[in-house]
């Protein structure tokens, strides 16, 4: 590699790590305060809120690298003109196709850097967290079996419980489902367990009634059935069965290009949503490349001005803008309908399309002009 490519990856290099760390810092502080609102609400201790935004880590970096790419080159070419590197390049003859090409280097560095965060320690990390996430809804005692007062777990059920003994048991049990207004159930025990099993936790009551009261054809039908032994699936009050489904952004991409049934039952995915998640994190990495470019090509536009390089910031800016507009817009068609996810693609694209077109618009406005011919006459 020639020495000024060398030079400008290592101006870019440079900057773009300390724009990274600050927009990293500033993301995850955001993200983290609002984790830590829910987790603490939860009951849940220090070490995990800290596990959790950890877990998050990964996501963000992913999402503010090819930002932090376009503001490193914005900047970076911004002090290579005011310092006249710039002009004393284009004077020895580099044209904007050639100042590009370590732009371009740059870019897909930082590409590599997201490819590697979305396909192997973003789903990592979304995996281990949907783990504790399980882990965590197993131990209903903390979350909601608090004895002495009412509960509210989920909209429509209310729980209460006299007092929880040493030895896990709970008495004086009280639980009444009206999550359907039509099919309301009260379950009272003397005494009630908590057992976890692999299909999620189960609440065994004892010595009980169940009473049910059923609207129909605008008529109430009240039932009522004594038990010895009765199992309850407390994992309902977690989410239901949409709660033990895996997550389908936890699987790699590999898998997710080619998706067997295992993976749509364990998800309830359908065939083109998992294309979808997959051809995502193909075409995130294209972002980083393109941003880079966006920042470097516009500045190019325009000659000398003692009012800086403003105008050409701002058009920078709004180009990226558009672009992520576009991967926005791409998204939430994709989300619609899974079967679009070559739209993907596009917003990429765009902004490869609009690099060229920069590029070629400054070539072309430093090239030497054939002399008139009012200047060639004697």
């Amino acid at each position: 590699m020639p020495r000024i490519d060398r030079y400008i990856m290592s101006q870019f290099l440079t900057l773009f790590g300390f724009f990274a760390l600050v927009l990293v810092s500033v993301y995850w502080i955001n993200r983290a305060v609002s984790l830590f609102e829910q987790l603490i609400s939860d009951g849940q201790t220090a070490l995990v809120v800290l596990e959790f935004t950890a877990l998050t880590l990964p996501l963000v970096i992913s999402v503010v690298l090819p930002i932090a790419a376009f503001v490193a080159t914005a900047f970076g070419t911004n002090r290579l003109a005011g310092e006249s590197e710039l002009a004393a390049m284009q004077a020895a003859g580099m044209s904007p196709w050639r100042l590009a090409r370590p732009v371009l280097y740059f870019g897909v560095i930082v590409g590599v850097m997201v490819a590697v965060l979305v396909h192997s320690l973003v789903p990592l990390a979304r995996a281990r967290m949907a783990d504790r996430q399980a882990e965590i809804a197993q131990n209903v005692t903390a979350q909601f079996l608090r004895a002495g007062s009412f509960q509210y777990p989920v909209k429509g059920v209310t729980l209460y419980i006299r007092n929880i003994a040493e030895d896990g048991r709970l008495e004086d049990f009280f639980l009444e489902d009206a999550r359907n207004p039509a099919n309301q159930t009260t379950y009272t025990a003397t005494e009630a367990l908590v057992i976890r099993t692999d299909a999620g936790p189960r609440l065994v009551l004892m010595r009980g009634m169940a009473q049910n009261l059923r609207l129909t054809d605008g008529r109430q039908q009240l039932s009522i059935t004594r038990f010895d032994e009765l199992a309850y699936d407390l994992g309902s009050l977690a989410g239901g069965e949409s709660a033990r489904r895996r997550d389908l952004r936890a699987y790699p991409t590999g898998r997710l290009l080619k998706p067997d049934e295992e993976l749509l039952s364990l998800t309830g995915a359908s065939r083109d949503k998992a294309l979808a998640e997959a051809h995502g994190r193909i075409a995130k990495p294209l972002q980083a490349p393109v941003a880079a470019m966006l920042g470097f090509a516009m500045l190019l536009l325009g000659g000398f001005s003692r009012f800086g390089v403003w105008r050409q910031v701002v058009w920078a800016v709004l180009a990226l803008i558009l672009v992520q507009f576009l991967g926005t817009a791409a998204e939430n068609q994709v989300a619609q309908d899974a079967g679009r996810w070559p739209l993907m693609y596009l917003p990429a694209a765009i902004g490869g399309g609009i690099c060229l077109v920069i590029l070629w618009l400054a070539a072309r406005a430093r090239r030497p002009r054939p002399p008139s011919a009012a200047g060639a006459a004697p």
